[in-house]
């Protein structure tokens, strides 16, 4: 083990150190992270050490990360080790796969991004701990730079075993959901152009529907979808270089595979039954990223009334209940209207109702909307302009965006879902476990 890799230890557990015995803004600034970051469960332990290990770089306190404040408070550190904690910005957490076993570490491949790493643990400890790992199976880590050739494991690592490829569409899934701001972090590429993919659709929902704020019946809006997704499926199809106008037959013929099968794996996993077909004949592509297939959830088909609000960045957004809340913003007695409180505070209380459906009521119905509030708070002096923010991430809402449903994922992640189709179709099961993986996959 050369010193470079074991000084990075040493100042690693400095560093947790100097983060875990502060007080002041410093620990408010942890609390406030963790409460964010676990808002789904408290999680395991490896996934609260990610927690912490991610606050150290990613964290904030007066615009400084935990790390540079570090570094300001030890005036004694060389310049070398000011470089390497430096560079510690560029950590991520990632789903891996090891590709191969190396004498003193792993050579790993990020399945978020396909990217390739040589990581070594930075202590004997460690490295006889995971000397039962084999080639093939799957950690959750975070790891760090050390040098321009090789990383470090940043934190502690949840091992996930050898996963069939619906079950790891499973674990991509449950990452996604879990740890939203690593899901391209170590490919900005990637990253920039599934946001640009949100901003598109949204164009396109607004070219198709007129507006970016739509309402209709559920089954209305079910079919509504579906021509929309037909259109942008046509639109991607030719972008790749497949002949839209062609039957299913045609393409099942051309890619020497039957017809129904298709059908049925495509109907399997909610899949378009061209492409997979294209992706079974060839899977050589140019293209970097796939636009997911976007499907109006069971409840919403059957809801009397789904209003449907588009933006560029938090996606598309469906709510039953939107015209009922408006309607309690016009009525010059809302108090009098059944269920209107425990309406409020769905919409205070369900994560789905991200910040910016917030906002929006507020710039059109301000003063009604800080009556209410001011009401269902009990909180006289609320101020709809200066404490609406913080009123929602009191109850875990993040004031920015995250990365939408229906942005592309990139082509690896999609050759993936094709195959795990294959694989469920194959094997002619249809139990739970394997609809789960559909379900997981079709998150991202």
């Amino acid at each position: 083990m050369d010193a470079v890799l074991e000084r990075s230890h040493a100042l690693k557990q400095a560093l947790i150190d100097f983060v875990l015995d502060a007080d002041g803004e410093l620990a408010e600034a942890l609390e406030t992270y963790a409460a964010a970051q676990l808002r789904n469960g408290s999680g395991d332990t490896v996934r609260q050490e990610l927690t912490i290990d991610s606050f150290v770089t990613e964290g904030k306190v007066a615009e400084q990360s935990p790390l540079q404040l570090f570094i300001q408070s030890h005036p004694d550190l060389s310049q070398s080790d000011r470089s390497l904690l430096n560079s510690w910005h560029d950590s991520f957490t990632g789903l891996f796969a090891i590709v191969k076993i190396l004498p003193d570490g792993f050579e790993l491949m990020n399945w978020l991004t396909a990217k390739q790493y040589i990581v070594k643990p930075n202590n004997v400890k460690t490295l006889q701990e995971m000397s039962r790992l084999k080639e093939g199976e799957i950690l959750l880590t975070r790891i760090s730079p050390v040098t321009e050739s090789y990383w470090t494991f940043s934190s502690s690592y949840t091992q996930m075993g050898k996963l069939g490829k619906p079950k790891l569409a499973v674990a991509i899934g449950n990452f996604k959901e879990n740890y939203k701001s690593q899901l391209y972090s170590d490919a900005p590429d990637l990253l920039e152009e599934a946001w640009q993919s949100v901003a598109k659709y949204h164009q396109q929902f607004i070219e198709f529907f007129g507006s970016d704020e739509v309402t209709m019946p559920g089954y209305q809006l079910n079919k509504k979808i579906a021509e929309l997704q037909e259109i942008v499926a046509k639109k991607s199809l030719e972008a790749a270089g497949i002949d839209s106008s062609k039957s299913l037959v045609e393409i099942a013929q051309e890619a020497g595979v039957d017809e129904e099968e298709i059908q049925a794996a495509a109907e399997e996993f909610g899949a378009d039954s061209k492409v997979v077909s294209q992706i079974l004949k060839n899977k050589s592509t140019t293209a970097k990223m796939v636009a997911p297939k976007v499907d109006l959830p069971a409840d919403l088909k059957k809801a009397e009334q789904v209003t449907t609000l588009s933006h560029p960045r938090w996606g598309q957004m469906f709510l039953p209940t939107y015209s009922k809340v408006k309607a309690l913003l016009t009525a010059e007695d809302w108090q009098s209207i059944e269920g209107a409180e425990k309406l409020i505070r769905h919409y205070l209380e369900d994560l789905k109702i991200n910040a910016f459906i917030w906002h929006r009521l507020a710039a059109e119905y301000p003063n009604q909307l800080e009556k209410i509030l001011q009401t269902v708070l009990q909180r006289p002096q609320l101020r709809l302009d200066t404490d609406l923010d913080a009123i929602l991430q009191e109850f875990n809402k993040p004031l920015e965006p995250e990365l939408p449903e229906t942005a592309s994922v990139p082509l690896h992640l999609h050759n993936l879902f094709q195959e795990a189709v294959a694989e469920v179709h194959k094997s002619k099961s249809k139990d739970k476990g394997q609809k789960k993986a559909a379900k997981g996959f079709q998150k991202l």
